[in-house]
């Protein structure tokens, strides 16, 4: 199966690139790797949710969060290399969580994003990853993510 094939499998259709909130492009191109630009839950040019994890999220309802980034992710690598099967691999994964002081729990949060590049891409969504706790976001989103892709 193709990455759109799962994609539509999963129940899922990728959304139009979000537009960026500063100067700043989706994503970027050098040689074989792209990387993307952080991208936050929004849905219809909307955020999905905001607040902190910890706080005003539980830790599920951050990695559906998470999910969505991913989501935004995959439209943004789209929209640079025109089809997702020319990813030949998630090499590495930012996931930035606005946390409350106390929350520990923002590997769990950005599962929701790694999960997602798993089933999409199987083996070659497997990928490296941090996971950190900020004081805020952009627009007040629980999370970011961001990837470095290799591309063919």
């Amino acid at each position: 199966m193709t990455p759109e094939e799962r994609l539509e499998a999963l129940g899922l259709t990728l959304p139009e690139v979000p537009k960026p909130v500063a100067a700043y492009v989706p994503a970027v191109r050098t040689g074989d790797l792209v990387y993307t630009s952080g991208q936050v839950p929004l849905v219809d040019g909307k955020p999905a949710r905001t607040g902190k994890l910890g706080a005003e999220l539980t830790t599920e309802e951050g990695a559906e969060m998470a999910r969505i980034c991913g989501l935004n992710v995959l439209a943004a690598l789209k929209s640079e290399v025109g089809d997702l099967g020319r990813v030949r691999r998630i090499v590495k994964v930012v996931v930035f969580v606005a946390s409350d002081p106390a929350f520990t729990e923002q590997p769990k949060v950005g599962n929701g994003a790694s999960e997602l590049f798993a089933e999409v891409f199987g083996e070659a969504g497997k990928h490296a990853r941090s996971a950190v706790g900020v004081a805020a976001l952009p627009l007040d989103v629980p999370v970011e993510v961001e990837v470095i892709a290799e591309v063919a």
